[in-house]
């Protein structure tokens, strides 16, 4: 089970939970072998803010032998089909933390994602941070939001109020921010290095099932569902996962839990003006610079028509007086 600090943090922990009714490998179809989903835990971001124990003294409330499965960065095609695909056919559902840009370029798939009885929740607009102010960090986890719900409007459905922060790097004045929009923070128990350039797929595997097992066999696991690898070892992590006895519960905001972000800022006539000039300013460098062509082009010509130089000399003369060139 995941490591909490004392009985006063898992009750606080457990008031935010509740417990849903499972989703059985024995009701998956066409699969009676299936891995499925165990049970649902629903998340209230008001008595959890913090999750994950990798970096925070809160984890998911898991039982023995209990996994949440998490996957990061998407969607990108094909692979997030190929995890999709792989994901239905076991009856497993998981959280996608996405990417907004990614979103807007393939709302298909995110609305594929939320069809299936995911969880999409926010990973940013751009998966920056490194070297950001907390102005504009502030600004692209909004924006990530604006993105994944623009995908999802379609479904009538809305982004979880979960977020992940890039490459796990957080600030408290973000956490606090993050507080007072209502929004969990999601961090992971343990990672299989998915992202990393060199690990093979068969090393995937292996990581996420040796720090699985090393952590008491329970846990949130981050994976990378944009990973050629990730999507490559997916049904023997599976496979292995049922062998082994243990189960999948998939994460779920409590009902009433939402995301509080608010409207992107309204243009002002100003700053409505300013790509106008701009544009227009390139449009008369662009002119000036044909305009700057045509002239030396046409000097060119002229010059040329008034001395023909060089090895063609003679052959113009001949031309110019009825000769045979």
């Amino acid at each position: 089970m995941g490591r909490f600090q004392g009985s006063a943090t898992l009750g606080v922990a457990l008031a935010g939970m509740v417990l849903a009714s499972p989703a059985l490998a024995a009701d998956c179809p066409d699969n009676p072998d299936a891995l499925g989903t165990s049970r649902t835990i629903t998340v209230d971001p008001a008595a959890l803010a913090r999750i994950g124990d990798m970096q925070y003294r809160q984890a998911m409330p898991l039982g023995p032998k209990e996994v949440v499965l998490t996957f990061d960065d998407g969607p990108a095609p094909p692979m997030t089909n190929r995890v999709l695909e792989i994901l239905q056919s076991e009856c497993v559902k998981a959280t996608f933390f996405l990417i907004g840009r990614n979103a807007r370029a393939f709302p298909a798939i995110v609305q594929q994602i939320a069809n299936d009885g995911h969880t999409v929740a926010n990973h940013t607009q751009n998966h920056p941070f490194a070297t950001m102010s907390p102005g504009r960090c502030i600004q692209e986890i909004e924006n990530g939001y604006r993105s994944i719900a623009a995908a999802l409007e379609s479904t009538g459905k809305k982004p979880a109020p979960f977020f992940r922060f890039p490459g796990l790097k957080t600030t408290p004045a973000l956490e606090n921010y993050l507080r007072g929009r209502g929004i969990s923070a999601m961090s992971t128990d343990f990672l299989a290095d998915d992202w990393y350039r060199r690990i093979t797929p068969d090393g995937i595997l292996a990581k996420a099932l040796a720090r699985l097992e090393a952590r008491g066999g329970s846990g949130m696991m981050l994976l990378h569902d944009v990973k050629p690898g990730t999507a490559l070892i997916l049904p023997q992590l599976l496979k292995e996962l049922k062998e082994r006895g243990y189960s999948i519960v998939h994460m779920m905001p409590a009902e009433g839990a939402a995301t509080m972000i608010a409207e992107a800022p309204a243009a002002t006539a100003a700053s409505a003006e300013a790509p106008k000039a701009r544009s227009a300013k390139r449009r008369q460098s662009v002119l000036a610079q044909h305009r700057r062509a045509r002239i030396k082009k046409q000097e060119t010509a002229n010059l040329a028509e008034a001395k023909p130089t060089g090895r063609y000399w003679p052959r113009i003369i001949e031309k110019d007086s009825g000769g045979n060139p």
